[in-house]
């Protein structure tokens, strides 16, 4: 919660793109804390929105009349449908250890599934002031769900699109493509988001590319706060001691070769 604001924000647009909404929101306090893979945590007196939700920042942006604005992409059926434009809206962010980003210019992969990829658009505006080369891989399900495929052409130097039926680019899955990926890209430093058995296919493939990795986690997050230990990710800390630590308090990024992946997706139960 170290910098974080509770604002009531003013829904200005919700727009459909594809299977998902993009929303703009004004959020005075939290547009000028945040750090691209920062989340906020969305509530509303609306009984649709029985408990906080934990969305992704995909951009901030300034407007002449309401000051800095918060842009969310989150799917259609997490959005409650008693919330639209002009409504109040209670938020509370910039959330989360965001991506840590180099000090030398190094090539990097970034990897986004579905509306994960929103995150990494900001991301990569950073990462390219910094002079570091950016590739992307972009993966959803199909083509409704897939998600900035264009504005991944305008942000990296190169973009490979996986889907699961095949709708759009290459047929399959992240887990298919991403050593290939890692080996045009020679990339040194990948970013990921999405669920936690893409993530553990990027984690091991970053691994044996001998790559740093950097993961940003989709899990539930019923406070958001840190103050319920609902979102336990199981970890590795120093000296190779096993712990479990929170994803919106920790995380939800951590270093991809630090997290259990077995025991979190329940292989080894």
């Amino acid at each position: 919660m170290s910098g974080a604001v509770h604002v009531q924000g003013e829904l200005l647009t919700v727009k459909r793109a594809g299977s998902h909404l993009h929303l703009t929101l004004v959020a005075p306090g939290i547009a000028e804390r945040f750090r691209p893979g920062n989340f906020v945590a969305v509530s509303s007196d609306d009984r649709s929105l029985l408990a906080r939700r934990s969305l992704w920042i995909h951009r901030v942006r300034p407007t002449g009349s309401h000051g800095p604005t918060v842009e969310l992409v989150v799917s259609r059926d997490a959005w409650p449908g008693g919330l639209a434009q002009g409504d109040t809206v209670a938020l509370t962010g910039p959330l989360g250890r965001p991506f840590a980003q180099p000090k030398e210019p190094v090539s990097c992969l970034l990897v986004g599934e579905a509306h994960g990829t929103a995150p990494l658009f900001p991301l990569a505006e950073r990462l390219r002031e910094r002079g570091c080369p950016v590739s992307m891989l972009l993966s959803a399900p199909d083509e409704a769900r897939l998600f900035g495929a264009l504005e991944a052409r305008r942000s990296a130097r190169a973009v490979t699109v996986v889907t699961g039926d095949g709708s759009v680019g290459q047929h399959g899955s992240v887990a298919d493509v991403i050593a290939d990926a890692l080996q045009r890209s020679s990339a040194d430093v990948v970013y990921a988001v999405g669920s936690a058995p893409t993530l553990h296919a990027v984690a091991a493939a970053a691994e044996a590319h001998g790559a740093w990795s950097q993961t940003a986690l989709e899990v539930d997050q019923p406070c958001a706060t840190g103050l319920c230990f609902g979102c336990a990710v199981p970890v590795v800390g120093e000296g190779g001691m096993q712990r479990s630590v929170r994803a919106c308090a920790e995380g939800p990024v951590f270093r991809g070769d630090r997290v259990r992946w077995t025991a979190l997706t329940g292989e080894d139960a």
